[in-house]
């Protein structure tokens, strides 16, 4: 990978590390209200992320390899690294995993309305939402995308368009190469 693919990452790092600090609050703020604790993977999923963070995330797996996984097909259903309930990459999630749970705010499709979206096992009986107390994911999903593009700019190795994603679950095949 080149010295500006490399670059980029580190900046989605960064950027990383403010989502999870601004997760981590929201969690201590609404500890009350949320049923989703350690052990709780109703969520986890293969979900597809754009380049910039599955490329993030190879890079430190590459370091670090995860103790466990399961051997799924890129399109299956299920996380290749929830075992037992568990993430074994939790240190190197990407953001969709950083910030389920949490009430994340949203402007819809028409631009006209804020909606809100939170896991129907939290909140039960919490209707006090505002910009204070939930998770701006519009304003992190576009820093996200502009560092992503850049990344897709100089990652020679393979091609990506700026809307392309990828399947967390390829990085099993992408770790044993």
């Amino acid at each position: 990978m080149n010295e500006k693919a490399r670059e980029e990452l580190a900046k989605y790092r960064q950027l990383r590390d403010e989502v999870s600090e601004v997760s981590n609050k929201l969690a201590a703020l609404h500890k009350n209200e949320m049923a989703c604790k350690k052990g709780c993977s109703d969520c986890c999923m293969n979900f597809q992320v754009l380049p910039v963070e599955y490329f993030s995330m190879l890079d430190e797996l590459k370091q670090n390899s995860p103790a466990a996984y399961k051997e799924l097909d890129k399109n299956a259903e299920d996380c290749n690294f929830l075992i037992d309930d568990l993430c074994q990459i939790y240190e190197s999630r990407p953001f969709i995993c950083r910030t389920h749970g949490l009430p994340l705010l949203f402007m819809n499709q028409e631009g006209d309305a804020w909606e809100l979206s939170a896991c129907p096992l939290n909140f039960t009986s919490f209707d006090d939402f505002h910009s204070e107390n939930t998770f701006p994911q519009d304003t992190y999903n576009s820093k996200l995308f502009l560092v992503n593009q850049e990344f897709v700019k100089n990652y020679k190795e393979e091609q990506f368009g700026d809307f392309d994603l990828i399947s967390i679950n390829r990085l099993v095949k992408d770790l044993k190469k």
